[in-house]
């Protein structure tokens, strides 16, 4: 599988332990060594919509070592009030090219890797094997059913949120099949109430509020913080402000996660 490295620096003369992560290793539950399982990192995220890029730019801030940067779509007109890196300059133009143009700026540190496609089959599997941690912020079901399937086939933990008219949706998955459920767990393909993100109207800063807080959880899995229960779907509600939560249920003869019983974490 080759992609585009987008760009790869030596560190820079700033001391990392008084600047950019000064924050974080003064946390007690991060600190240091936390700091280091986040530098010495790779996540992949899947869609550069408005969940990717507000998580890309928090991951990529936050110091992550490497950003495996997935989308094949161009930027439209119709993706700037809620795609925020990107800007009216880059209409027509590849999302991962401008993504990472504007990552690398924001943190000339990270590794960044440009994947211009749709990923299926093996070069899913492949590029699901190289992260620590999968963030699927895409727009459409088949997709999150492919990456669900792929996380639990490479025992990663999944990171997955989505986001719709005034409504967010979050939920983390894994890594331990045999305990945790998977997304066709909490939904399945022949759900007639699917409704697919694409082309539909959403608050603009929805997808931004859901991007936020899948970083969150993703940092918190690399630097090795108590993680929110994995058997739970967070719900956000923009016009009352409010979340819920809402038990997810490991699906018997589950399709995916149930072959997980007979095959140990790797």
């Amino acid at each position: 599988m080759k992609y585009v490295l987008t760009a790869s620096f030596p560190l820079s003369n700033n001391d990392q332990k008084t600047g950019r992560s000064a924050r974080h290793i003064a946390l007690p539950r991060i600190g240091e060594e936390g700091q280091e399982k986040i530098e010495s990192a790779t996540v992949l995220i899947i869609g550069l919509g408005g969940i990717g890029c507000a998580s890309a730019s928090y991951l990529a801030s936050s110091g992550v070592g490497q950003l495996l940067l997935c989308d094949f779509d161009t930027v439209d007109a119709t993706n700037l009030g809620r795609q925020t890196l990107y800007g009216p300059d880059d209409i027509g133009q590849l999302k991962v090219h401008r993504a990472a143009s504007r990552l690398a700026a924001m943190n000339p540190d990270v590794r960044l890797t440009e994947i211009p496609e749709r990923l299926s089959d093996d070069a899913l599997q492949e590029a699901v094997r190289q992260a620590d941690v999968v963030l699927d912020g895409c727009d459409n079901f088949a997709t999150r059913f492919q990456v669900s399937d792929a996380c639990v086939t490479g025992s990663r933990p999944l990171v997955s949120g989505s986001a719709i008219r005034f409504e967010g949706q979050l939920a983390v998955f894994g890594p331990d099949y045999t305990k945790s459920p998977c997304y066709r767990c909490l939904y399945k393909e022949s759900d007639e109430s699917l409704d697919d993100c694409a082309g539909n109207g959403v608050l603009a800063p929805v997808p931004g509020v859901i991007g936020t807080m899948m970083a969150v959880e993703a940092l918190k899995q690399l630097a090795g913080v108590e993680l929110t229960a994995t058997c739970q779907l967070n719900l956000y509600d923009a016009l009352s402000g409010q979340w819920q939560q809402v038990t997810i249920k490991k699906r018997k003869a589950c399709p995916a996660c149930d072959q997980a019983r007979d095959t140990p974490p790797k």
